[in-house]
């Protein structure tokens, strides 16, 4: 983990997916500001500040675990933008374009949770 968290393809596709959040829910009711529109806003930010804060743990095992609450608060963005499509909040096509980037987001996470994984269990073969 010498690399700084902001190399990390994962964290830098996390904040670009926050901007793609924001703004997507300016078009969101004003009655939905504290609601939907502030629970996808946190999920979205939750994303890359759990990649960061566990990178900074320098811990292949603490790592693993806040990428794994990073992957959770992405797939609750997922349910999220259906709901969102069901409201109308968003259109069809917007949800689609979001969940595209969610599920491409997924997989990078995922790929780093397996190599954090693989890690963990090198290291402690080591001990």
């Amino acid at each position: 983990m010498g690399q700084s968290y902001r190399d990390l393809i994962a964290w830098k596709e996390g904040m670009g997916f926050v901007s793609d959040l924001y703004r997507a829910t300016q078009g969101f009711p004003r009655n939905e500001l504290y609601g939907l529109t502030s629970q996808l806003r946190r999920a979205a930010v939750s994303v890359p500040s759990n990649i960061t804060e566990g990178h900074a743990h320098y811990s292949a095992r603490e790592f693993h675990r806040f990428l794994s609450h990073a992957r959770g608060s992405l797939v609750e963005i997922e349910t999220q933008i259906m709901i969102a499509q069901d409201l109308a909040y968003l259109s069809a096509e917007e949800a689609e374009r979001l969940l595209l980037k969610a599920a491409e987001l997924g997989r990078i996470l995922n790929g780093l949770i397996a190599s954090t994984k693989a890690e963990t269990r090198r290291l402690q073969v080591q001990i």
